[in-house]
């Protein structure tokens, strides 16, 4: 129990610190730096993780309800397996999951009450309407609970070789811009993926029984 709270301390505190200091200071699309390959680069995501949305409020809605259900049967699970002694380390892989799910449900679910700007859908124009200047947290809001955007700021760019094929030849490898709760629920994943024979066992599947 004691991993798997500090666990979810650690990325909670990191995501939200490093969210909340770019979003109060920098103005949308800002660069804070560029080291080449990794740069820091302010976006706000309207929808999934790596950058991943889709339009309109019933659909910013519906992923924000997606998510609570989500974090609340994962919080459910991670008690399931330290009551049945999981290996520590699958333990641990969910509670990464888990950390990053509630990362940017935090997000999302209300940003938009803590900021006076942020991104937001327009039915007139058809789309997610950007804003400018540097927002700041008043506790005014731009938008009701669960309409929030996700801050994303890593992004890894670099570029296909100018001989790679199906003409992928000089296009970004990996476009997305990602946050900390992304590449933690990322890392939990690829950890369970890599290690599942060694960590993860039959009964640990085994949802509802005591």
């Amino acid at each position: 129990m004691k991993t798997s709270l500090i666990t979810i301390f650690i990325v909670l505190t990191l995501d939200q610190v490093l969210k909340l200091w770019i979003k109060s200071s920098y103005g949308l699309n800002a660069v804070i730096f560029d080291l080449g390959i990794l740069k820091f680069q302010f976006i706000e995501n309207p929808g999934m993780a790596f950058g991943w949305s889709f339009g309109k409020t019933w659909g910013k809605i519906a992923l924000s309800l997606f998510r609570l259900i989500a974090v609340g049967f994962i919080a459910f699970y991670i008690r399931r397996l330290i009551k049945n002694n999981a290996h520590k380390f699958y333990v641990f892989c969910i509670s990464l999951v888990f950390a990053g799910a509630l990362g940017n449900i935090i997000d999302s679910a209300v940003y938009g009450l803590m900021f006076d700007s942020g991104t937001t859908w327009s039915d007139q124009f058809q789309g997610w309407i950007p804003y400018f200047g540097v927002s700041e947290l008043d506790f005014t809001g731009y938008t009701s609970v669960l309409q929030g955007c996700v801050v994303d700021m890593i992004h890894l760019e670099f570029y296909w070789p100018s001989w790679a094929p199906f003409g992928l030849a000089g296009n970004e490898v990996f476009p997305p811009v990602f946050n900390v709760a992304d590449f933690s629920i990322s890392t939990g994943v690829v950890f369970i993926i890599i290690f599942y024979k060694k960590i993860v066992r039959d009964e640990d599947f085994k949802f509802f029984n005591t």
